[in-house]
């Protein structure tokens, strides 16, 4: 009878880690709004890059999350990167006019999309598209750019400091030659 007690203690455990892991796994996947397809509305915007930004990523806007991106695509006319979003009906007055950017959670972290608001009295609707975007800061492409102008600055000081030397070369070749002619004058 001991055994049998013993069995069923070990089961209820068994399954309350699964139900543990469960909710564990929909917490940090952000997929608290699972099941509520009817209470959002979908808007979609342009980016040029998205960087890292996946589907299920948060959309926030004054730090407070708003919606989820519900998926992404290459725009087939302007092969720009096509961002659905589903936004929770409970903020349906964001201004048609609110822009859209990718940012990034701290320094590495993971990237979600912020609206600032506009100033119109036009509401998003579902279907609409936010037309004010700013792509992802890519930090591969600032490291890069970063040592461009590095290179830059310091080529154009070596032609600085040739046009300079050459200058005073010209100068150096002139003054004799004038107070050459005005003593033989």
């Amino acid at each position: 009878m001991q055994s049998r007690a013993l069995e069923i203690l070990v089961g209820f455990f068994v399954c309350l880690g699964v139900a543990a892991v469960f909710v564990l796994t929909f917490r940090v996947a952000s997929l608290d709004t699972v099941g509520n397809g009817d209470g959002v509305y979908r808007v979609s915007a342009l980016f040029q890059n998205i960087g890292g930004l996946k589907a299920g990523a948060a959309v926030s806007m004054a730090g407070v999350k708003i919606g989820r991106v519900r998926d992404i695509a290459i725009d087939p006319q302007s092969f720009e990167a096509r961002v659905s979003m589903d936004i929770s009906r409970q903020y349906s007055k964001i201004p048609e006019d609110s822009s859209a950017k990718i940012l990034t959670a701290g320094l590495l972290g993971e990237q979600y999309i912020g609206l600032e608001p506009g100033g119109m009295d036009d509401y998003l609707q579902d279907g609409s598209e936010i037309t004010l975007t700013q792509s992802a800061l890519v930090l591969e492409n600032l490291i890069g750019q970063f040592l461009a102008s590095q290179g830059e600055s310091k080529d154009d000081k070596l032609a600085d400091a040739i046009g300079k030397l050459a200058d005073s070369l010209q100068a150096k070749n002139k003054a004799p030659a004038s107070a050459a002619s005005g003593a033989t004058k």
